[in-house]
């Protein structure tokens, strides 16, 4: 095939997979892109090169994504390349469109349904038949629960097996939920109008049962690319088939590694088994990583390397391309409130020294950690917007339960001590301290609320303070108040509070931090990314019980690593609230500093070689975090080349041996195989590159520090002096 200089200017700047992806052949291509590997540039030039090179025409193709910001970002990336016409939509806009067109050829004459903006109302007319009371919560629960049984093509009759089989955490007995479903079906029929599902399935329906629409749908699109494949779902795969009809002309792109949808009913195994389906299709992987730094690669490398189950089968081990920048910035503290408050002055510090706050994100397991932030953002003057939810204080839970405060002010007793006075206070509007509801919308609102008791917790620390006098200042005018009694707060006290932050969280702003939950994040980069609240319980959450759920909550991590272009920052605190139980942090990290947030504080060398055990270690030579032992001692991969200097690799083992033999101990009590070749390698100069090898500590840098630093200054074995090496202590 002859191609024209407009094609070969698309080619201009493509690493060499993009370039395999874009000029693969026509037919099933699957493009396994990492994150910040260029997938889009990848799939826009695709079709770019096929249309500008006369393979293909523009208007035959529908590139389908999961946003419209996706869609319209594809659509302006062809514009820029000279390409107009393609068909980049949602799965969900591309069948509305269908449908409404079809709609009187296949609906006899008659327009298409009213669509349904949300299920919640039906839904809580559906619950009420079959005997269940419902808040808005619940009903959106429900709902959820229908969509994942509609996405996945199950019916109200299947609902039962189909939730076991997927072992659903179910808002309600399945039995229930399943009479819930019918019920609403029937409903919605009686209305005369359509969900969302429905309108993917009467797409699938009017190409799969009607051979003139399938003709000219099948005839109008011929080559198909579809973005974010590892978050399809049955229904949507159901309509893809029916666009495809025999063809194969499919371009998909996508990462097991950053599926985090399971729970809506999308599934990587379309994804996984591609090239199984579609045999001797093009498989292109693209691994370079152009967003994030080496450090930052090196980390979300060593957290999805321990995956486990089917996506790990397609993991991409990630290679920097951006120039090395900071290590990962990890964090323990003693609590949440800390650990908020030190977020918020790190970004104050960004901002003050030229990081756009909009460049800034705070980035968190569930939408009810984001009030600390709020509060702590707030209080430190940094502006802020918080991503696909709404603010703390905005939420209708949280304005209900603050009525039910203040209403509960005038009937509690003034000497009921503060949380029970909150709690109490809550029963009014159905909120009860023990285990959270099933169901996500129902326990994302028992986590606001249980949030609010939080806050009461924190705050019944802190007593009143009640001035009782002030003594005259030297011109007879009143002075300082000289005596102070402390009481406990009360309920009338923690709502003034509650009506404080409310206020202060309010304030308007034009761009700011952004705080998000992981989920809203996914798509989504900052130059500056704080990963919060990073303990076992939160991430992974306690209601991850199976093995498939656990590695759902490693990937989740894994996408949050990968939001950040330049700057990482991970922190948990030790208790939820002062003087709460410890926690553990997140299993999935390598390694915490449990020092960092003493920074600054004093460390006698003890303190110090701990804290550089427990910090991230990078290789100094492509950047990776490093996790087995030999490996940190070595300061490099095992894959990674050596600059061994071998001479005085035997010198030190010669040394060694001798001291061992002097000492009446094993060679490794010395130093290890993997310390000797680490010597022999960074062939440390000083007392402080002795002790940044790991292996090395204050105790062996006294016994042989001055010996190794002759060794590597040229000494013969024999001219280190046996008294420079003396035994060691019992």
């Amino acid at each position: 095939m002859v191609v024209d200089s407009a094609a070969e200017r698309v080619l201009a700047g493509l690493d060499p997979e993009q370039r395999s992806a874009v000029t693969a052949p026509a037919g099933p291509v699957c493009i396994l892109a990492g994150a910040g590997t260029g997938k889009t540039r990848a799939i826009t030039h695709r079709i770019a090169y096929r249309a500008l090179s006369g393979e293909i025409a523009a208007r035959h193709v529908l590139a389908v994504t999961f946003t419209a910001r996706a869609a319209a970002e594809m659509r302006a990336r062809l514009g820029a390349l000279g390409v107009g016409g393609v068909q980049a939509r949602t799965f969900h806009a591309a069948a509305l469109r269908q449908v409404r067109y079809f709609a009187p050829r296949l609906l006899e004459g008659r327009a298409m349904p009213e669509l349904l903006d949300s299920k919640v109302r039906l839904v809580t007319l559906a619950a009420a038949r079959a005997g269940l009371r419902t808040d808005r919560a619940a009903a959106r629960d429900l709902a959820g629960e229908i969509e994942w049984a509609k996405s996945s093509l199950v019916e109200p009759g299947e609902y039962v097996v189909a939730a076991a089989k997927a072992q659903r955490e179910t808002p309600h007995d399945p039995a229930k939920v399943a009479e819930v479903f019918a019920s609403y079906e029937k409903i919605k029929r009686g209305n005369g109008v359509i969900d969302f599902e429905d309108m993917l399935r009467a797409a699938v329906w009017g190409i799969e049962e009607h051979a003139d629409v399938a003709e000219q749908v099948r005839g109008q699109y011929r080559h198909f690319v579809v973005d974010e494949y590892q978050d399809v779902n049955p229904l949507q795969q159901r309509l893809l088939d029916a666009w495809l009809g025999e063809r194969d002309d499919l371009t998909v792109v996508g990462d097991a590694s950053q599926t985090i949808y399971s729970f809506t009913g999308a599934t990587s195994s379309y994804l996984i088994d591609f090239p199984r389906h579609w045999r001797g299709a093009t498989v292109v992987r693209l691994v370079r990583d152009y967003r994030s730094t080496p450090q930052v690669v090196g980390l979300a490398n060593a957290v999805i390397r321990q995956a486990r189950g089917t996506e790990s089968r397609l993991r991409l081990e990630l290679v920097g391309q951006r120039p090395s920048g900071a290590e990962p910035d990890v964090r323990i503290f003693t609590d949440e409130p800390a650990e908020a408050a030190a977020v918020a002055a790190r970004c104050r510090e960004l901002v003050a020294t030229g990081t756009p706050a909009r460049e800034i994100a705070v980035l968190f397991r569930t939408n009810a950690q984001s009030e600390a932030y709020e509060k702590a953002l707030a209080e430190a003057e940094v502006p802020y917007v918080v991503q696909g939810a709404e603010r703390f204080f905005e939420r209708a839970e949280v304005r209900q339960a603050m009525v039910a405060l203040r209403s509960a002010v005038r009937s509690t007793p003034g000497e009921t001590p503060l949380v029970r006075a909150v709690v109490d206070g809550l029963a009014a509007v159905g909120w009860a301290p023990d285990q959270p509801p099933p169901g996500g919308a129902a326990r994302e609102r028992w986590e606001a609320l249980a949030a609010l008791v939080q806050l009461a917790e924190e705050y019944a620390a802190r007593p009143a303070v009640l001035p009782i006098g002030e003594a005259p200042g030297a011109d007879g005018t009143a002075g300082d108040w000289v005596a102070a009694v402390e009481r406990p707060v009360s309920l009338a006290d923690f709502c003034e509070e509650l009506q404080r932050r409310a206020a202060q969280q309010h304030v308007p702003t034009v761009e700011g931090v952004t705080l998000a939950s992981l989920h809203s994040a996914k798509g989504l980069e900052w130059d500056a990314v704080f990963l919060v609240g990073l303990a076992d319980g939160t991430l992974p959450t306690t209601y991850a019980k199976t093995a498939e759920q656990i590695e759902e909550e490693r990937r989740l991590l894994y996408v949050g690593i990968t939001r950040a272009r330049e700057w990482l920052w991970l922190s948990y605190g030790s208790a939820r609230s002062p003087g709460g139980r410890a926690r553990r942090p997140c299993r999935f990290l390598p390694q915490l500093d449990s020092s960092g947030g003493e920074k600054g504080a004093a460390a006698g060398p003890g303190r110090k070689a701990e804290r550089r055990r427990n910090q991230v270690v990078s290789c100094r030579v492509c950047g990776a975090t490093l996790l087995a032992g030999a490996d940190r001692k070595l300061g490099r991969c095992p894959t990674c080349p050596s600059d061994l200097d071998e001479e005085l690799y035997e010198r030190l083992r010669s040394w060694r041996t001798r001291v061992a033999g002097e000492q009446h101990v094993p060679a490794y009590v010395v130093f290890t195989d993997a310390t000797l070749i680490a010597l022999a390698e960074r062939r440390p100069q000083r007392t402080e590159e002795l002790l940044a090898i790991a292996g090395i500590g204050p105790r062996k840098l006294g016994l042989y520090g001055e010996a190794v630093l002759a060794l590597v200054a040229g000494a013969a074995v024999d001219d280190v002096a046996p008294e420079k090496t003396s035994a060691i202590e019992p």
